[in-house]
């Protein structure tokens, strides 16, 4: 089965495996053994493909030309970018026009199971789940550290829910960090510590250095941090409706808004070794269970084989 994804980033071609900034698009592209294609290409290229999956660009979705994607691809879909809601955002005209974008698909891939019955409500296409992945060998080799201390997983901003975590994690008394975001706001750099912008493998390896995690983001998209720290064994609190958060970290998910049991969590992190531990290491546990990425593959592969048949 030979696929494509098509997004505005400008280069054509395969991902290496170890390429450094290994970001989840990049990871799905590998593990699919696909080929990327620019949205803004002339399609020149005579190269057919059976599958081709759109990553509609939240800022500029009209440089998707359905008609030209068509033209090298059997069966076309899209992959959700971000919350399924956030083309409400936009004037009433775009979001018809994204409306009538999802029914071109042939196809719908969703970040979470939560989010499968709102786009089966909104197309007539099937609909499926893109586990969010990572490809180990990209990390490169960790250090052995001793961790310490506690990372946020997004800035002060709704979109992330930063100002939240910071709460939660200032129960410890201790610096609170934070990664670099495109969404960082003037004056945080009073309450967090900001980590530099940085490459996914630069990141990982900055990651491993912390021993809590706490990510209350009401936005459900791909869920990349708490996946993150699963992979290190980094216990993670975070709210339902993101499935690496309650899939990974289960005994630290907790509800919409509910910082009382967050802030409890993060305590007994802290006081109880042993329910530290058990966290750490279950998180790991369910990671290689969970989203390694031969189970991504056979999951995936399994989905596209579906609508191959329909070929």
């Amino acid at each position: 089965m030979k696929i494509a994804f098509f997004t505005e980033m400008g280069f054509y071609g395969k991902v290496p495996r170890d390429h450094d900034n290994m970001r989840t698009e990049f990871a799905w592209m590998v593990a699919l053994d696909a080929t990327h294609i620019p949205l803004t290409s002339n399609f020149t290229n005579n190269t057919q493909f059976d599958i081709g999956i759109i990553i509609v660009p939240k800022n500029n979705p009209r440089i998707v030309n359905i008609p030209n994607i068509r033209k090298i691809c059997n069966k076309i879909g899209m992959m959700q970018e971000g919350p399924h809601w956030y083309y409400q955002d936009k004037t009433v005209l775009e979001q018809v026009e994204y409306y009538n974008l999802l029914h071109d698909m042939d196809f719908v891939f969703a970040h979470n199971q939560s989010d499968v019955p709102y786009f089966t409500g909104i197309c007539d296409a099937p609909v499926f789940v893109m586990p969010t992945l990572m490809i180990d060998s990209a990390t490169g080799e960790l250090e052995s550290v001793d961790r310490n201390g506690i990372i946020i997983g997004g800035n002060f901003v709704s979109w992330y829910g930063g100002f939240d975590s910071f709460i939660v994690a200032s129960e410890l008394g201790e610096d609170v960090y934070a990664p670099s975001m495109g969404r960082k706001k003037e004056g945080e750099e009073t309450y967090i510590k900001h980590l530099p912008y940085m490459k996914h493998r630069d990141w990982i390896h900055a990651l491993n250095k912390f021993k809590y995690g706490i990510h209350l983001m009401r936005t459900h998209a791909a869920g990349t941090f708490a996946l993150n720290c699963s992979y290190l064994g980094i216990p993670c609190i975070g709210y339902y409706g993101l499935d690496t958060q309650q899939r990974l970290h289960p005994n630290l998910t907790v509800d919409l808004g509910d910082l009382v049991s967050a802030k409890n969590l993060l305590k007994l992190l802290r006081d109880d070794e042993q329910f530290y531990t058990e966290c750490s290491i279950e998180t790991k546990k369910l990671y290689k269970e969970l989203y390694y990425e031969d189970k991504f593959y056979t999951a995936v592969k399994e989905q596209l084989a579906l609508l191959e048949m329909e070929l």
